[in-house]
């Protein structure tokens, strides 16, 4: 009688021992101490070749200072109340899961970026946004935050577009024409993003102008008297890209490349993207922001 009871003690103890060791590392976080003493909790570290990584949150960011030390932090189990009659389970309420907030990136020169995840390296960032992922280098981005609830109607904007020039006027004019032409607001603002940074008075050597970048025979033609101004420069630029649009059928890729080497040149090799290198780069880094295989 003695020796079963012992047993049954000495199992009801392992049972409890191995219950506060799970608890201890479902809640195990870790403390990281660079070389010149600061220090900052995270959720996960691990080495990656010679590299070290860690995540907080939904971001993950590589090491580029000396650690000094790595430090799992476990948070205290509470102390084990004396034994008592087992209640009647009742069924738990499962917990309700809380989206997590968008993280925005901000470019260099104000527009920024909704996505759903960020992962950062020294020379810059690949973001994934829906299915899409790409890259960004260090010199394009100003900033990585994540989006704070707002309560706003600009707040409230921001989600429900995904994107922002940083300028309200543009995006006005941006969903403005993107509606008076039938076209996808989004595919303009990539357009300006890669054309001109938002620079109302950009302009490249080869003589383009304005936010859409439109050489001045083109501007001509689409009734841009202005190009410099943006409420002129959006609508002749959208309307160029609607005519594209019709002319190839909604085929995206050859209309960004009629919109950098002229339809011209998409017609003369077969309404295919021209092998010119510049138009299919410039297909290329557009075209994958939008979402486009091609």
């Amino acid at each position: 009688m003695k020796l079963g009871l012992f047993i049954r003690s000495f199992l009801f103890c392992l049972l409890v021992w191995q219950s506060a060791a799970v608890v201890c590392a479902q809640q195990q976080t870790v403390r990281i101490t660079l070389a010149d003493g600061y220090s900052f909790e995270v959720d996960e570290v691990w080495k990656q070749g010679d590299e070290i990584w860690y995540r907080k949150g939904s971001i993950s960011r590589q090491l580029d200072q000396p650690v000094k030390k790595l430090t799992p932090l476990t948070k205290e189990a509470p102390a084990q109340a004396a034994p008592q009659a087992v209640p009647e389970a009742v069924p738990a309420k499962e917990p309700v899961e809380t989206a997590p907030l968008p993280i925005w990136i901000y470019l260099d020169g104000g527009a920024r970026m909704r996505v759903d995840e960020v992962s950062e390296t020294p020379d810059g960032a690949w973001y994934r946004r829906g299915n899409l992922s790409m890259f960004l280098d260090r010199e394009r981005i100003a900033r990585i935050e994540r989006e704070q609830p707002a309560s706003t109607a600009r707040g409230m904007a921001w989600r429900e577009n995904g994107w922002s020039s940083g300028n309200d006027r543009i995006d006005h004019l941006i969903k403005l024409n993107a509606a008076r032409f039938g076209v996808d607001p989004y595919l303009v603002f990539c357009v300006i993003e890669h054309e001109s940074q938002f620079r109302q008075f950009a302009q490249s050597p080869k003589g383009a102008q304005g936010l859409m970048q439109l050489m001045p025979g083109t501007a001509r033609r689409l009734g841009v008297r202005r190009p410099y101004d943006p409420a002129e420069n959006i609508m002749g630029g959208t309307r160029y890209l609607k005519e594209l649009m019709t002319m190839f059928a909604g085929r995206v890729d050859l209309v960004l490349a009629s919109y950098n080497a002229g339809e011209g040149a998409v017609m003369k090799y077969g309404r295919n993207v021209p092998p010119y290198r510049e138009t299919r780069e410039y297909v290329k880094k557009i075209g994958k922001r939008y979402g486009i295989d091609k």
